[in-house]
């Protein structure tokens, strides 16, 4: 679940600086100028990913490595202070929440509006690069998106995550007639679970090996929880187990873990013709039962966090058809 802190601050501008491992430090963080398209943001909620412990614990997250002090948060949201002169769509006061990735905006990627994927990509928080857990940060006014006054700075916070979910649904191509297998009920799994049934999913099944997750994904929407285990010899019995809670056919697979043994529940659960989308990046290679998904027809698609989500969370949020407050455990101040 995800985890909110408040910044305040006076006019020094301070932030968290990742020093080593296991060593945070609030220090100055000197700005870089206010660009024509940019805008200052005063940052007011902040989630902490796991990335971020991640890189806490070890200084690093996947092949991302920490090589010199890096400012660390990249789920944020904050009150707009000052816009660059070339800026028309927002202004001083605005509330906003921040998409942390900048493209290059010129590469064959970006053009074909998968910016996401582009190689040039600076991500907040994301070695080499300085995120978000600051007083103030710059960011481009084209990634900040303005909160409807019944979201709240939290809740626009909660779209970083919220936005991986809502990808994922929008790769698998979920609608009404697709039942749902969501392997591992963690905070991003709970954020695909809010997605997919916002996108309409009639039946989703959630296991994990935790039994507190799974009791949280069925006080949201989830409409059957199974609890497994770590030992893949166990797969077998489990995928009959998951199979017999879905009742039907289980059209899309979600594994938000990304080991040998969830990959492979998610092959062999999935029905034929059906889908599976990898979320979960735990490890750089897989040994998995491909020959026989591919006589079944198995698709296997990946996603790499999301593009042209934002809009899309905040309406959810406002219309009330997502509520990821529930996921907030914890709230912490950070004062200088």
């Amino acid at each position: 679940m995800a985890e909110v802190s408040e910044i305040r601050g006076g006019e020094t501008n301070m932030a968290a600086w990742l020093l080593g491992i296991q060593t945070i430090k609030i220090q100055p963080y000197h700005l870089p100028p206010l660009g024509p398209h940019d805008v200052k943001v005063r940052i007011k909620a902040l989630g902490i990913c796991g990335s971020d412990v991640h890189h806490f614990k070890n200084m690093r997250c996947a092949n991302f490595m920490v090589k010199k002090p890096m400012v660390l948060g990249h789920e944020c949201a904050g009150i707009i202070e000052e816009v660059g002169s070339q800026v028309k769509s927002l202004q001083v006061g605005d509330r906003v929440a921040l998409e942390p990735g900048i493209s290059c905006q010129r590469c064959n990627l970006c053009r074909d509006g998968r910016y996401n994927l582009c190689r040039e990509m600076k991500f907040s928080g994301s070695p080499p690069n300085n995120g978000s857990l600051a007083n103030k940060v710059v960011h481009p006014a084209n990634l900040c998106f303005k909160l409807p006054d019944n979201v709240s700075l939290e809740e626009g916070a909660m779209c970083e995550p919220l936005s991986v979910g809502i990808h994922a649904c929008c790769r698998a191509e979920i609608g009404p007639d697709t039942n749902i297998l969501i392997i591992v009920a963690g905070p991003i799994g709970l954020v695909t679970l809010l997605a997919a049934r916002a996108f309409g999913a009639p039946r989703i099944v959630i296991v994990d090996v935790d039994n507190c997750r799974l009791s949280m994904a069925k006080e949201l929407c989830a409409d059957e929880i199974v609890q497994v285990s770590t030992n893949i010899k166990d797969m077998g019995e489990e995928v009959v187990k998951i199979q017999n809670a879905m009742v039907s056919r289980i059209d899309v697979s979600f594994d938000c873990v990304g080991l040998n043994k969830t990959m492979s529940t998610a092959l062999s659960a999935t029905g034929v013709g059906g889908k599976v989308c990898l979320i979960g990046l735990a490890r750089t290679e897989l040994t998995v039962p491909l020959t026989s998904a591919a006589v079944r027809e198995i698709d296997v698609v990946g996603i790499f966090r999301y593009r042209n989500t934002w809009p899309l969370c905040i309406e959810l949020l406002s219309t009330g058809k997502i509520d990821v407050k529930p996921l907030i455990t914890h709230r912490f101040q950070y004062l200088h």
